[in-house]
């Protein structure tokens, strides 16, 4: 039992082991592949705080741009100082160049790049409204200094309106910044999850190998016991088959021994019922032969009361003689070879009724015989059996006005029956029913030997059957037989 324990449970092993393995593999590979989306999801998110602080700078730096070009230009109108036209000369030379690099990091923000464009715009009217003031500032002759203010006045609106695009740059910059620092946190978090979980899981799968381990070490040891105890088995079923090896031999001596002896009996047997036959049927014929010669040549002498007497003797000589010939047959059929074939059993019913008949023409007996019922048996002892079986019915049912007999196949009890209107039995005495010389009814009644229903035993035993009855006094019996197989 322990063995078949274990083997089952490495079968279950051997293919719970790679599921798991497979199931592991699965799991942390989704789980690293998540891990790696994570991350890049990340380094994304990075990215794109960084960008957004880059475009910031960059807004940030065109305004300062902006701011030192209107100031050089004022302070160059007041002043006249040409010093103050380095910071608007290097403005104007920066700020073309800082738009087009706020646009290559705008490209894929279109309001970014309308709002860029509102600033070219405005920063060639700024430009050139400053360049012009400085112009005037610097034609030789008499200044005229509101025409300079007045010019510069409408470049410092202009400069402006660069200023409020480049705020407005910078809160739509500063918008994209907080959704993407909380992209960030988001991916940070989902990162950090994903790590939990994936460490989880690898406690778990280490955990499941731990198990499997132990349980591999506890089964290694059993099974280590269970050959120890298997080898012990082996030796101590070997020395049982020495033994038992010894007793077949022995057993085959004793088998030859009672075959030997079994066919001596039988051949004992035969000499009785060679004797029976011959040596006792010799008294009999000459007991009943001097009796009937005493009954017709000495019947003046001896009365009716001698006569009467004479008469008896021979009725229990003539019963003992039927006695001695029903035990022939039953003997005869106890030793008999059976020989099995396909047998029209409607066939053989049919004639055996017709011969019941015929013995009996004083009787009205009518048969009822279903047709078409085949079997694989001993025709000539299923013919014994029917003899029996019908003469009974006939028999038991004779002090009727009118025998029935009914043959035929019953698909619910699987087995032949036969059916009569007889006088029936007691079913208390039913056990006694198939024995030799077991009659239950009185021998003034009807007449008979005792041996039918034994002999019909015998033939169903032979046919590795099983027979039995049910009767109710007065109102019939039925006797039931199977032939050792389901047949029709």
């Amino acid at each position: 039992m322990l063995g078949t324990q274990i083997l089952r449970a490495s079968r279950s092993n051997a293919f719970l082991v790679p599921v798991i393995l497979i199931g592991a593999a699965l799991l942390v590979a989704a789980s690293g592949w998540t891990a790696l989306r994570s991350v890049e999801w990340l380094e994304t998110s990075e990215h794109w705080v960084d960008h957004t602080w880059e475009v910031i700078a960059q807004v940030e730096q065109m305004v300062v741009s902006a701011k030192d070009a209107e100031t050089g230009s004022r302070s160059y109108v007041l002043t006249a100082d040409p010093s103050f036209l380095t910071s608007f000369h290097e403005a104007q030379q920066d700020l073309p160049t800082e738009l087009k690099r706020f646009k290559q990091l705008t490209t894929d923000n279109l309001s970014q790049q309308q709002r860029a464009t509102n600033m070219q715009n405005a920063l060639d009217r700024g430009m050139s409204l400053l360049d012009q003031a400085n112009l005037l500032r610097a034609t030789p002759g008499e200044f005229d200094h509101d025409g300079a203010i007045a010019t510069m006045e409408f470049g410092k609106a202009s400069m402006q309106q660069v200023r409020l695009t480049a705020i407005a740059m910078e809160e739509e910059e500063r918008r994209l910044l907080r959704d993407r620092v909380s992209e960030t946190r988001h991916a940070a978090l989902r990162v950090r999850l994903t790590l939990i979980g994936a460490s989880l899981l690898d406690f778990f799968f280490i955990f499941l190998i731990s198990r499997y381990l132990a349980r591999e070490r506890a089964l290694r040891h059993e099974t280590e016991i269970t050959a120890r105890s298997l080898d012990q088995s082996r030796i101590e079923i070997e020395r049982k088959a020495n033994e038992v090896y010894i007793l077949n031999e022995s057993l085959e001596l004793r088998v030859q021994q009672r075959t030997a002896e079994l066919e001596a009996t039988n051949k004992e047997l035969e000499a009785f019922s060679y004797s029976v036959s011959h040596d006792l049927r010799a008294p009999l014929r000459t007991i009943d032969g001097f009796s009937l010669a005493l009954e017709e040549d000495y019947a003046d002498v001896v009365g009716m009361e001698g006569k009467d007497y004479i008469q008896r003797v021979r009725a229990g000589v003539q019963r003992m003689g039927g006695l001695i010939d029903a035990l022939l047959q039953l003997s005869r059929i106890t030793r008999a070879d059976i020989e099995r074939k396909a047998v029209d059993v409607t066939e053989i019913a049919e004639s055996v009724a017709e011969q019941m008949v015929d013995q009996s023409p004083e009787q009205t007996i009518h048969f009822s015989i279903e047709q078409g019922l085949k079997a694989s048996a001993d025709a000539g002892l299923l013919r014994v059996a029917l003899e029996n079986l019908f003469g009974n019915a006939v028999k038991f049912s004779s002090k009727k006005a009118e025998s029935r007999v009914g043959f035929g196949w019953d698909d619910g009890q699987k087995a032949f029956f036969v059916t009569d209107n007889g006088a029936g039995f007691d079913m208390t005495y039913k056990e006694k029913l198939f024995g030799a010389f077991n009659r239950l009814h009185g021998d003034r009644d009807f007449k008979g030997s005792g041996i039918g229903l034994a002999t019909v035993a015998r033939v169903i035993r032979r046919h590795h059957g099983t027979i039995w009855a049910e009767s109710v006094l007065d109102r019939g019996s039925t006797f039931w037989f199977t032939l050792g197989g389901v047949t029709p």
